[in-house]
């Protein structure tokens, strides 16, 4: 049984899953580009792939960055408790450790893939320093708010905006046919031009991006506040006692969740397809959590621990899936861009993940963290060993440790 004080080997597992799930779910963006996977008719897939097309959109994609964000919400509060618990200053060190997140960002989408997801964790780390010392109730009525806004505009855009202009789409053509030609076939400094200086499709200003980059971590936010509020409220510390309700939970969440993400594939003329989709992702996300859980906490942990130790090395993971997937299927590598087909890059995937596995267990018996884990323990520690390093000058005031040191 786990508890606090032990790390919590079912976190690290459930990091392992959800880059699992990431890694699936990339390899449309890997193959196809952003635009050309939602314009997949472009690419003429066989029937078989089409119906595979759909499998990986219903059940991988929105549905494993979930789990990540959650779990990168849970991983604040258990670093913050051990800030205080060494009698640092929590929100000076959780600053300085979302800044290095958004620099790596910077650094991964602009040379190596432009689908980084760092960069908007580590804004959205800064966003949510307010709440890192609030009671669990207070971020629980936040998270309310804020996801009911949400759904409310998720709605209101797929019946109120207005349908995709047939030039519009001219254009979305020409820059997928524009993509395919330099991905496919281009030197790493042909790719570097296109992804920096190439006009998207949308042709917004910078204002225009930078309230879309907004609305982004506005839509995304519940969810690191509900991975914040499960670690303060002591979720998965121990499973054990929990699994018949994490099954409960999974049995009601999980098929509600392939419902909604079915929707517009089912009936292609509702309206409200999309913005049910969008709902469904979160909520098929949190199923694969607790059936996950529930299925640790019975004879299945000693099969689903095989994700432990990627996730312990998982932003170092993360990272080489970009470099790894990029040379298969970029010109300066392999050249296997739109060529590949879905069914295939999820065999590939399967296949990257278990390798990835492999060597993550055999690092981790000399070394205990990964290298770019360890590059973010020193820029929040500020100590080369990567530890912090407890002070010893704190008074003791009623229930609270205050520093006295700068």
């Amino acid at each position: 049984m786990e508890k606090m004080g032990k790390r919590l080997t079912l976190i690290d597992s459930l990091r392992g899953l959800s880059l699992f799930g990431i890694l699936v779910s990339n390899m449309l963006i890997f193959q196809y580009g952003i635009y050309g996977k939602e314009k997949i008719e472009f690419y003429h897939l066989h029937t078989f792939d089409e119906a595979m097309y759909i499998f990986s959109k219903i059940f991988f994609e929105t549905s494993f960055l979930p789990i990540f964000l959650f779990l990168f919400g849970y991983s604040i509060i258990l670093l913050r408790n051990k800030l205080e618990e060494n009698g640092k200053r929590i929100k000076w060190h959780l600053f300085r450790r979302f800044l290095l997140l958004i620099m790596f960002g910077i650094l991964h989408s602009i040379f190596v893939w432009e689908g980084d997801i760092l960069l908007t964790y580590g804004f959205l780390g800064i966003v949510t320093l307010m709440f890192v010392n609030r009671k669990p109730k207070t971020i629980l009525y936040w998270i309310i708010g804020i996801y009911a806004m949400v759904i409310l505009f998720v709605i209101f855009s797929s019946f109120f905006l207005e349908e995709t202009a047939e030039e519009d789409n001219e254009q979305i053509n020409a820059y997928i046919q524009k993509e395919y030609d330099t991905y496919s076939t281009g030197s790493y400094a042909e790719i570097f031009n296109f992804r920096m200086n190439e006009e998207p499709p949308e042709n917004f200003s910078d204002v225009e991006y930078f309230i879309i980059f907004l609305l982004m971590l506005f839509m995304t936010c519940p969810i690191l506040l509900l991975g914040m509020y499960a670690a303060k409220c002591g979720w998965f510390t121990n499973p054990f006692l929990n699994k018949r309700k994490y099954g409960i939970i999974a049995a009601f969440l999980i098929p509600l969740g392939l419902i909604l993400k079915s929707i517009p594939y089912l009936f292609k003329d509702l309206s409200f397809g999309d913005a049910a989709y969008s709902i469904g992702g979160p909520v098929l996300a949190f199923g694969y959590i607790f059936i996950f859980s529930y299925f640790y906490c019975g004879e299945g942990q000693k099969y689903l621990t095989y994700f432990k130790s990627i996730g312990r090395l998982s932003m170092t993971n993360y990272l080489f899936q970009s470099l790894i997937c990029t040379t298969i299927f970029y010109g300066y590598g392999l050249a296997l861009f739109g060529k590949l087909g879905v069914f295939t890059g999820i065999i590939l995937a399967v296949v990257i993940f278990q390798c990835q596995a492999f060597i993550s267990r055999l690092y981790l018996k000399k070394w205990k963290t990964g290298p770019f884990e360890k590059l973010m323990r020193i820029g929040t520690y500020l100590s080369w060993n990567g530890k912090v390093k407890p002070n010893t000058k704190k008074v003791e005031n009623f229930d609270r440790n205050i520093e006295i040191t700068p």
